[in-house]
């Protein structure tokens, strides 16, 4: 591709460069110039103008970003493409779910050209119903076919949605004379709902754990929520013994996220467990996000993919602590 600034009587047929006024309106960047639009550029008063114009391995940005965006989603199921324009595609989530990347791919695509770029979502990131997934960017008027064919078979698949695969949950409250009771069920019945999830029952039982291990038992959601009326404190309070008695299995206790520190997970049989930490009584993003979008759309989550959620799991500082993470002199 060329471009530059060029005598006024030889940019029929050029990219504009760079917007211009003119007699009655204005003429965009990116408009092909014919003959009538040199004329009203020549009326305005100018004798040259900066243009690109492409080379005969040149491909335009609109048919470039749109063949890049349609080799990442090659083979995706609920991801769609937006109309191509400047260079730009986006690429939508049809519908919930959670992203899974091609880290690498994307890096390898994003080295082939500066002009040619991806930019994604962070890795597992959650989706509703029209969220962008990534968008592919031309940042020059064409790029050479070349290089965008080194890029599309670089990255090629690179974007994947893993849909909700389990469609209903129950939530198990547990209750104390002077706990929060009911407080939260709304909050994580939306959570539910953005999964396109059921809540098909809420258990209230004593915080003890034989009662809460007979609830366990007759849950009938495809994932169990446990809400304690008490924060658990250890691997052996009240929550994950009672995960145990009713004959499941405790894979983790605390995550290196905040908020969301005081999450377990277990499985009871087919069923995964999830005992949710005080936070997630409120709407705002926690640690249980992640691992309740993760496991509704079939990710596997263990004891060391927890551990990993450190990096990036520090979500928002919360003023109202006991202990505040941060001191009000602090910068």
């Amino acid at each position: 591709m060329k471009f530059g600034p060029v005598p006024l009587a030889e940019a029929e047929g050029a990219i504009l460069a760079h917007s211009e006024a003119v007699p009655g309106g204005r003429l965009r960047k990116g408009l092909c110039l014919d003959a009538g639009h040199v004329a009203q550029l020549a009326e305005a008063g100018l004798n040259e103008v900066t243009v690109a114009r492409l080379g005969p391995e040149d491909i335009g940005e609109d048919a470039a970003a749109e063949a890049l965006a349609r080799a990442l989603a090659e083979g995706a199921e609920g991801i769609r493409l937006s109309a191509p324009g400047t260079g730009r595609v986006n690429l939508i989530a049809e519908g919930p779910g959670v992203v899974r990347i091609d880290a690498a791919a994307i890096d390898a695509a994003n080295t082939v050209d500066p002009m040619i770029t991806v930019a994604t979502v962070p890795q597992l990131a959650q989706m509703g119903r029209g969220g962008m997934v990534a968008t592919v960017k031309i940042i020059s008027y064409a790029v050479d076919g070349a290089a965008l064919t080194r890029a599309c078979d670089i990255s090629r698949g690179a974007l994947r949605l893993a849909a909700p695969q389990r469609r209903s949950a129950t939530l198990i409250v547990t209750e104390t004379a002077a706990g929060p009771g009911d407080k939260g069920r709304d909050a994580i019945a939306a959570r539910l709902e953005a999964l396109e999830m059921e809540l098909a029952e809420v258990i209230h039982v004593p915080h003890e754990t034989l009662p809460l291990a007979e609830a366990l038992g007759r849950a009938t959601g495809e994932i169990v929520l446990i809400l304690t009326a008490s924060a658990t404190s250890d691997a052996h309070d009240t929550g994950p013994e009672a995960l145990r008695a009713a004959g499941g299995s405790v894979t983790r206790f605390g995550m290196p996220v905040d908020p969301g520190n005081l999450l377990f997970l277990g499985d009871l049989g087919p069923r995964p467990v999830i005992g949710l930490p005080g936070c997630a009584r409120a709407p705002s993003l926690n640690g249980a996000d992640w691992v309740l979008a993760r496991i509704a759309c079939g990710i596997e989550v263990g004891s060391g993919d927890i551990a990993r959620m450190g990096v990036g799991g520090l979500l928002k500082e919360i003023p109202s602590r006991p202990m505040p993470r941060r001191g009000k002199k602090s910068p």
